[in-house]
């Protein structure tokens, strides 16, 4: 028995920490295996850096490379671990003894001895309640890994948009810098000529200085987020990461995401967490009940005394509920599965007033972006006609600086808001429990 026993163990198994690798800093080195990842729609789509990351490739390598997420499933595998734990019987008792004494020396004299076997038949009672609350629970920890997976992704997607609209706003600047960047070497030569007075040259130096400032700010704002992001990829803070520039279309039917906000507590998997957490305290509250029966442990004696004297024994051992009863713990299981029971209401209605800002705000900003087109559509053919004034002399260089100035302006509000709307529909989309593409009603899939 001993030998079975011992063959049956666990055997310890080393593990060294050895020496930490470094961070992956060239594409080459980047390697996913879309099959596995949780979700539809970034395993269907393909996965190569070569040519720059697309929104979904660099959601995707979110996933699969993100260190928090690595610890997450680490969290998920104790989860299971203690969900088997729970499941297995207790094991029963065996009990040796032997008499010591010389007491067999005596003639007709023997050496006593005895052995029982013991087992708590009460562990039986609340033992599949217990059971199903470690597998609710490993069910809410898979669900909430699989929600942290995206808000990872969707973290992701919000830099991959930021980065890619202020590389488009940095353009914008660049082109309105290099015109006054020549407007006021023109403007400062024609000065040291006498043909102009410094309050002629000066509003163009003062819009070069302003766009200056802009882009250095810009820049400064694009390298902080650029670095955020390599950090959230699980990348070397010095990898250059390119990425493909190409504005998705928003989320706009909201039908779909009234219809999606019905069955928001079915999709979205903080939410099923949720549930899954009030299943697994409900069986908490389940065994704290059935715990009031008198504990029972059952237990068989074989006997012989030092006359030689043999006898079979059976033993009960029943604790009698009359001060305890288990009173403490059923008080604390019924308050803590009130308490969940209440989270999830307020969760669920904090959701849906989430989403419907989101789509007011992104209703306003529609209407503001459509505004803002028609003004460009009627500024930009003004600010050509001054250009050509400009060229001939016919217009006041500061009445110029001005109209450049105001489509400047006008220009970098239509990207701030394209950024905005864009940020919302990666919102709109995390919120509802929908796949990135906007045309999917998929939602993720533990």
């Amino acid at each position: 028995m001993c030998c079975l026993a011992v063959a049956g163990c666990a055997t310890y198994r080393p593990l060294p920490l050895g020496p930490v690798p470094e961070l992956p800093g060239r594409p080459a080195q980047i390697q996913v295996d879309t099959r596995s990842l949780p979700f539809p729609v970034l395993a269907a789509h393909p996965f190569d850096p070569r040519d720059g990351l697309d929104e979904i490739e660099v959601a995707t390598l979110a996933v699969v490379n993100n260190p928090d997420l690595k610890l997450a499933r680490d969290d998920l595998a104790v989860s299971r671990a203690q969900a088997f734990a729970a499941g297995l019987l207790p094991d029963p008792q065996l009990a040796l003894a032997g008499d010591v004494s010389n007491s067999d020396a005596s003639p007709g004299g023997t050496r006593a001895f005895s052995f029982g076997l013991n087992y708590d038949v009460g562990a039986l009672i609340s033992h599949a309640a217990g059971r199903r609350a470690a597998q609710a629970d490993v069910r809410k920890t898979d669900l909430a890994l699989l929600w942290q997976e995206w808000q990872v992704a969707s973290q992701a997607r919000l830099a991959f948009v930021r980065l890619t609209h202020g590389r488009r706003l940095l353009a914008v600047l660049d082109a309105n810098r290099a015109l006054f960047a020549d407007r006021a070497t023109r403007t400062e030569q024609a000065q040291q000529r006498g043909l102009l007075t410094s309050d002629a040259a000066l509003p163009n130096l003062t819009a070069l200085q302003d766009i200056d400032k802009q882009i250095h700010d810009l820049q400064r704002q694009l390298s902080q987020t650029a670095h955020d992001l390599n950090t959230l990829l699980g990348l070397d803070a010095r990898f250059d990461l390119r990425l493909q520039d190409g504005t998705p279309p928003a989320f706009a039917d909201e039908g779909a995401a009234d219809s999606a906000l019905t069955d928001l507590h079915r999709r979205r998997p903080d939410l099923r967490a949720l549930v899954a957490g009030y299943t697994a305290q409900d069986q908490r509250y389940r065994a704290a009940l059935l715990a009031q029966f008198p504990s029972l442990n059952v237990g068989l004696t074989r006997s012989r005394d030092n006359s030689n004297v043999y006898s079979n024994s059976l033993g009960i051992t029943l604790s009698l509920p009359l001060l305890n009863r288990h009173r403490g713990n059923i008080a604390i299981e019924q308050a803590t599965r009130q308490k969940l029971h209440d989270e999830y209401q307020v969760r669920v209605q904090a959701a849906r007033s989430e989403i419907r800002a989101v789509l007011d705000q992104q209703r306003l900003d529609r209407a503001q972006l459509e505004r803002i087109d028609t003004a460009l559509a009627r500024l930009e053919p003004a600010i050509q006609r001054s250009d050509l004034a400009a060229r001939a002399g016919l217009i006041d260089a500061l009445a110029y600086t001005n109209a450049r100035a105001a489509l400047l302006a006008k220009q970098a509000e239509r990207i701030t808001l394209q950024q905005q709307i864009a940020e919302q529909r990666v919102a709109l989309q995390t919120l509802l429990g929908i796949a990135p593409d906007a045309s999917s009603t998929e939602h993720p899939q533990p």
